[in-house]
């Protein structure tokens, strides 16, 4: 009975091993496999801020979240880091998507993530901010009238209602709706505060007015109560100097974004208004509008970034306003990761680089989880490194994420994919390198023996760190059969190929150097003995380029009439085809070259003497021939 109870549990141990090493395998041991086309989770729809209006009829908000994978991702999503309750019915699923039915403000109001994930690991999402957006009315009470000399300048206050977000356009209504006030250099609204500054007030300013507010991001409209202008009249209206009212202040934008600046005047007679950028060309991309009193830089860039100025005229003086662009800029990837499949037992390290301005940070995610911040690099990486990595570079402007699947290979040699070729030629007198490249991890240690010997290294013999065989001086005494050994902790194989030993290519009959006159024609001669077993090939080069015989057959033949001869005919020589010729002769395995040079002299017209092209002239060596 003691026996039976030792075996059964041996066996235990024995079953829960296999159980564990199969349960990291299918986790974590990812690419060990050629049939495992497995991957973790890829987003293809991230959430994204959304503003939902408080006054909205249609009682729900939709944050989209879809992501790639196989097998299947499961899908969770997060509230303020903390967890969405799904079984709410507040809450829904629609595939990855989250259903918010009748949004609260008080409840709902937050940043959401989702979380993508399968058995490969998990990823999370951008953050997206859902926010409730809404316009209150203007106040009911009646506002009171505006009494102003003519000549002098007014503003009248919007002072729009409590409202999110703070992206209000402005208009004013005169009268009754829907006449707006017309913008001219007398009149301008503000679309910081919604004021409307009029320069000097005329007796065509009277009547009614009212400030009318609108949000786009949730598409309401409100205006205010009235507001009765009454210019008093004067005799004579006094002049007075140009007083900058609408100011810009110093700003920083982000790069792509369009910027405005706005500067009004008051004054009579109604001021002009400039604008420069200090001490540099104002941006090509800058336009100003008719009454002068808007900048608008479209799509700016950091070369923007300086102080800009404003400048009102009238005949009474003038006032000027300064303040300074800043121009930052969203994180942008100089170098981000990718998956990565890595030896178990080796070291890895995963560039992700960012810039941006300021500069970003970096931070990373493993499986979804705050992992790291900075560089990242992984010594002695195990099966437990393995999982989905996310790359995040932030600033004050946002975030970009990049993901990532880490692989960890671990496997024992095989030469299936990658056999060692089965036939190997090397010429006598040549070198000749012997590859062997087994799929293994962690990287084999490897060895070779020819036919019953074992290799070492030697004066001749090398065994590359990568397990290529590299033989120097070869004699005929190096055919023969090689097998190269490859083993690491986890196995070992071997593959066996046949090193042929062939005759060496040798220029037998090399060309020299010729003496021709304009006109004539010259022959380099060329011939080469070489192993019959293998197919000759002869390569002519001018001044280092290979002469093309079919573009260029009006000058240059071949002589086909005998074999193993490359011989090459010059005909009508010209000055341009002085210079170095090479014949190569060459086979599969290996070549052999020879030069000469060609002199071509020309007659000089005058005196029946020649002249002669120097075929190293920089002009004769720097170009192919063109004819």
């Amino acid at each position: 009975m003691k026996m039976w109870l030792l075996v059964s549990h041996l066996m235990i141990i024995s079953f829960t091993t296999c159980l564990a090493e199969f349960t990291w395998h299918r986790r974590y041991g990812h690419g060990v496999s050629e049939e495992d086309k497995g991957f973790g989770p890829i987003f293809e729809e991230q959430p994204i801020n959304t503003i939902y209006p408080e006054e909205s009829l249609e009682g729900k908000v939709s944050l989209n979240c879809r992501a790639r994978a196989s097998p299947f991702p499961v899908y969770k999503w997060r509230m303020n880091n903390g967890d969405v309750d799904l079984t709410s019915d507040r809450y829904s699923m629609v595939g990855g998507n989250l259903v918010i039915n009748n949004p609260d403000k008080q409840k709902d109001a937050g940043t959401y993530y989702c979380l993508a994930s399968n058995n490969y690991g998990m990823v999370r999402s951008t953050e997206a901010i859902l926010s409730f957006g809404y316009l209150d009315p203007f106040p009911p009470e009646e506002r009171p009238e505006v009494r102003v000399k003519e000549g002098k300048g007014m503003v009248l206050l919007c002072d729009p209602p409590y409202h999110f977000p703070d992206d209000l356009s402005y208009r004013w209504l005169l009268n009754e709706f829907p006449v707006f006030i017309t913008m001219d250099k007398r009149r301008f609204v503000s679309q910081t505060n919604g004021n409307l500054y009029i320069a000097n007030v005329e007796a065509s300013d009277k009547g009614n007015y009212s400030c009318f507010v609108s949000s786009p991001s949730i598409t309401k409209s409100v205006f205010s109560k009235f507001i009765p202008l009454i210019p008093i009249p004067e005799r004579t209206t006094k002049p007075y100097p140009a007083d900058i009212v609408v100011q810009f202040k110093d700003i920083y934008a982000l790069m792509g974004q369009n910027v405005t600046l706005e500067c009004f005047a008051l004054g009579n007679p109604v001021p002009d208004i400039r604008w420069r950028k200090v001490l540099e060309p104002m941006p090509s991309t800058a336009e100003i509008s008719t009454s002068g009193a808007v900048l608008k830089i479209f799509n700016i860039q950091l070369e923007d970034e300086g102080i800009y100025e404003c400048e009102a005229e009238n005949i009474r003086g003038k006032d000027k306003h300064q303040a300074r662009i800043y121009v930052q800029a969203f994180p942008e990837w100089v170098e981000h990761i990718n998956d990565t499949e890595v030896d178990i037992g080796s070291d890895l390290y995963w560039p992700c680089i960012a810039t941006g301005k300021p500069i970003p940070t970096i931070r990373w995610l493993k499986n979804g989880y705050a992992y790291h911040k900075g560089e990242l690099r992984l010594y002695d990486v195990t099966f437990e490194n393995a999982g989905m990595y996310q790359c995040i570079a932030e600033n004050t402007y946002g975030a970009i994420y990049a993901n990532a699947e880490l692989k960890i290979l671990a496997l024992a040699p095989t030469f299936e994919m990658n056999p060692m070729k089965k036939k190997i030629l090397a010429a006598k007198g040549g070198r000749v390198i012997i590859e062997c490249k087994p799929k293994a991890a962690p990287k084999p240690k490897f060895s070779w023996s020819k036919g019953t010997e074992w290799l070492v290294n030697s004066s001749r013999i090398l065994i590359w760190e990568d397990g290529s065989l590299e033989i120097n001086n070869i004699t005929r005494n190096d055919g023969g059969v090689y097998t190269c050994f490859a083993e690491n902790n986890r196995g070992k194989a071997n593959s066996t190929g046949t090193l042929v030993i062939t005759d060496p290519t040798r220029i037998i009959l090399a060309p020299i150097n010729a003496d021709i006159t304009v006109g004539e024609n010259a022959t380099m001669q060329c011939a080469a003995s070489f192993d019959p077993a293998l197919d000759l090939t002869f390569v002519w080069s001018f001044n280092g380029y290979v002469i093309d015989f079919n573009k260029e057959n009006i000058h240059y033949q071949r002589n086909f009439m005998l074999d193993a001869n490359g011989e090459l005919l010059i005909r009508n020589a010209q000055l341009k085809h002085a210079g170095r010729y090479t014949c190569t002769a060459q086979t599969i395995v290996d070549n052999s070259s020879a030069s000469a040079d060609l002199v071509v002299r020309g007659k000089n017209r005058k005196n029946g003497e020649k002249s002669m092209a120097d075929p190293f002239l920089p002009v004769c060596a720097s170009l192919p021939p063109t004819w």
